[in-house]
């Protein structure tokens, strides 16, 4: 697995990045040639992105709103809805041969879950899934029921692309200009409001990493 860090980035330079990526990929494939997966870090400037089946209805601002906000609005060709990405939210994009581990995209989806909720439970962040809903989940159930992580995912001849977004010290006040994923009933959380206090990213990023790795080698293990 190639691991990148690429910092602070803006939105659609990111997207063009992986797309770039992501298209080798698939022709490394078609071509018969051997396939390498990566796992890519990042943080983005303040951005809404839109998933394709999302409804712009759930973007709470106009254009001069967001302009204010310092943020901007992008339609993506991930699954999923509205979500939001800004400083101090780990973004992660992987982009695996799924082929590689003999899985589908939903397995796929749910061993990125169970990495982070696995990566959260060493800060003692308990969290689990929630039912006909991607991402990580706080107190399913319960009416506090808040999301951690969401997840929004492309893929095409079982390479993937897009991933997931982990807030971390992430400003939370972002997400209520829409109505995240989807939902107007669920809140939405980071690790710095869970535990009071910040989160080192560097430390985590390599948790996180290290929790990837360990559950696709696991996934490939099984699978062999």
């Amino acid at each position: 697995m190639n691991f990148e860090d690429w910092g602070l980035i803006e939105y659609n330079k990111a997207w063009e990045n992986q797309e770039k990526i992501f298209d080798e990929t698939i022709q490394q494939k078609i071509k018969g040639f051997p396939t390498q997966n990566h796992l890519i870090f990042c943080e983005h400037p303040h951005v809404y992105t839109l998933g394709k089946s999302g409804n712009e209805n759930n973007l709470l601002l106009d254009y001069i709103q967001l302009q204010a906000k310092n943020a901007t609005f992008v339609h993506t060709n991930r699954g999923g809805d509205i979500t939001y990405h800004g400083p101090g939210q780990l973004v992660g994009y992987p982009i695996f041969d799924l082929e590689k581990y003999n899985i589908g995209l939903k397995q796929y989806i749910y061993n990125i879950e169970e990495a982070i909720i696995n990566c959260l439970a060493e800060y003692n962040i308990i969290c689990e899934r929630l039912e006909k809903a991607t991402g990580v989940w706080m107190d399913v159930g319960k009416p506090d029921c808040r999301k951690i992580c969401a997840i929004g995912v492309r893929s095409s001849r079982f390479v993937t692309m897009h991933g997931f977004a982990l807030n971390v010290n992430t400003q939370l006040e972002y997400f209520s200009y829409i109505n995240p994923c989807g939902f107007i009933d669920k809140g939405v959380t980071s690790m710095q409001k869970e535990l009071c206090a910040p989160v080192d990213m560097a430390t985590l990023k390599t948790k996180l990493k290290l929790h990837i790795e360990k559950q696709f080698q696991q996934v490939q293990t099984e699978t062999l």
